[in-house]
């Protein structure tokens, strides 16, 4: 479906939604948001019948904004005035068109949406329009004609404004059985967890053994093959395919099964150094939903020298990475937004290497840093949050904080640091994990002098190791060291990525807590 045709189709969506005959308290309601002027203004010539009802209108005046943005997005490239402009411009027209199906999602009465759906999606919104400025900023474009245009502060608000009302209702708690959340579906629990029983739909081999010798090409294929909404699974034979890889949103449940991390391995170079967008600057990124990667290396070989540069980006909803490497410097992994899970994986970097707005757990993984440029820090983490109501963080459970080979040798000589508020509400845990002596004493650094330090949320919970003593932390009021097993649930897979409220029962074992 194309961008002009898919825009038609939302607006007949939009339109098919009943307005309500009683008028709400407006002034009431909009007074409970961030922005109660957006909200009052907008809102003025709505009627509604009761808080959910008003919550229903909200997101369809965000949606008309957003389709009028859009709009007018598309015919801005001309006005472009070089390749770093038109490329962040791409990422924007992107971005909106997966906004606006966001928005839909929460509107469409054929979808089951309960409030922590909505949440989530509606949270993935505000971080796409977030993504679309900072390409602009990061390329140095920000002071074109393009950038204003295309930016509508007033969607993020209206957004943002119905995250706050959402906010108010508790997102109902998942039960966690064995080894993966309980979203994930005991069919594909079986695949996960016995791999030699998987019979793939496709093959792809580099040596000319299989049914395509690239990635893409099996893509391709599988958008074309596939039938209903069942698994469908590609095997990657071991070997080093070089290439960019995206798996977008009409191409869902898609499993890439590789023959090993250090067998299967995907690799590109793009970079913001070499004119892309950290964006677009991943060697695979993914949206389609329910996408499960198995065994396979995610590599991008750009080096520390050209700044950001991605390995892996997931704004994949219901997203699992099982046994999976992800091999770069600044800006690896970028887990950009929607429910993810990484479990028994490998992340190799130097600055902000796991980044980003989802909301996900990374559990029995092992973070490996390594030698950065002459007076770089290291950060692990770099977390995205831009409201307080959005339902994202980074939570690291059961893990291990490790120098990686290159840095052993001299490690004395740098640095290296849990995080950075990298927005001003960033949210990230460490939870039961092992830490190298490699951590500074102090554990967190500042992003930009005293910038959101009142308002992050940065945690640590019974962790071990000669980097994990907390005596000589920071003393930031967002900084807590977690003595409530209570609070630390509230990070552990059965909470944060909540899967019982849009799954049924998997009637698999339990196992609750920490």
């Amino acid at each position: 479906m194309g961008t002009t045709r898919l825009l038609c189709f939302l607006l007949i969506v939009l339109l098919s939604i009943p307005s309500f005959i009683l008028s709400g308290d407006l002034n009431g309601l909009c007074n409970q948001t961030p922005y109660p002027d957006q909200c009052k203004h907008f809102m003025t010539h709505t009627n509604f019948k009761g808080k959910s009802d008003f919550k229903k209108m909200a997101i369809r005046v965000a949606m008309e904004r957003a389709l009028s943005a859009s709009s007018q997005a598309n015919g801005l490239g001309p006005k472009c005035r070089n390749p770093r402009e038109k490329a962040a411009w791409a990422d924007c027209l992107s971005l909106y068109e997966d906004t606006i199906l966001q928005l839909n999602r929460t509107l469409d009465p054929a979808v089951k949406c309960t409030d922590f759906d909505a949440q989530t999606w509606l949270s993935a919104a505000v971080t796409n329009l977030e993504t679309c400025r900072t390409g602009f900023a990061e390329l140095g474009v920000s002071n074109g004609a393009v950038f204003p245009a295309i930016s509508d502060a007033n969607v993020t608000r209206l957004i943002s404004n119905t995250l706050a009302l959402i906010n108010n209702a508790s997102a109902p708690r998942e039960t966690y059985g064995g080894d993966f959340p309980t979203w994930v579906s005991p069919g594909d629990r079986k695949l996960l967890q016995d791999g030699s029983a998987v019979r793939p739909n496709l093959v792809v081999a580099s040596d000319g053994s299989g049914d395509f010798k690239t990635v893409k090409a099996a893509l391709v294929a599988a958008a074309k093959r596939r039938r209903g909404s069942g698994r469908f699974v590609i095997h990657i034979k071991r070997g080093v395919y070089r290439e960019n890889v995206e798996i977008g949103w009409k191409t869902k449940n898609i499993m890439l099964v590789g023959d090993g991390l250090r067998r299967t391995i995907i690799t590109g170079s793009r970079s913001v150094g070499g004119g892309s967008t950290t964006f677009n600057s991943a060697t695979v990124a993914v949206t389609g939903e329910g996408f499960i990667a198995q065994g396979i290396t995610f590599r991008n070989t750009a080096g520390p020298k050209n700044h950001q540069a991605v390995a892996l980006r997931s704004g994949s909803d219901h997203s699992v990475f099982y046994q999976c490497g992800f091999e770069g410097y600044q800006d690896t992994l970028y887990v950009h937004s929607q429910r993810q899970f990484y479990k028994d994986c490998d992340i190799y970097g130097t600055v902000d290497f796991i980044f980003g707005n989802a909301a996900v757990v990374l559990q029995n993984c092992i973070i490996y840093a390594r030698k950065p440029m002459n007076k770089q820090r290291i950060t692990i983490t770099a977390q995205g949050r831009t409201d307080r109501n959005q339902n994202t963080g980074i939570s690291i459970h059961n893990s291990r904080v490790m120098a990686g080979s290159d840095l052993k040798p001299v490690a004395g000589s740098f640095k290296a640091y849990l995080g950075r508020p990298w927005k001003k509400y960033s949210r990230t845990v460490f939870l039961r994990t092992y830490m190298e002596s490699i951590v500074d004493p102090t554990g967190w650094v500042e992003w930009d002098g005293k910038f959101a330090l009142n308002t992050l949320y940065y945690g640590e919970y019974k962790n071990s190791g000669p980097g994990s003593s907390t005596k000589r932390r920071v003393k930031w009021r967002g900084y807590r060291v977690i003595t409530s097993a209570t609070e630390a649930a509230q990070f552990s897979v059965q909470s944060f990525i909540a899967g019982r409220s849009w799954l049924p029962a998997t009637k698999v074992p339990f196992r609750a807590g920490l």
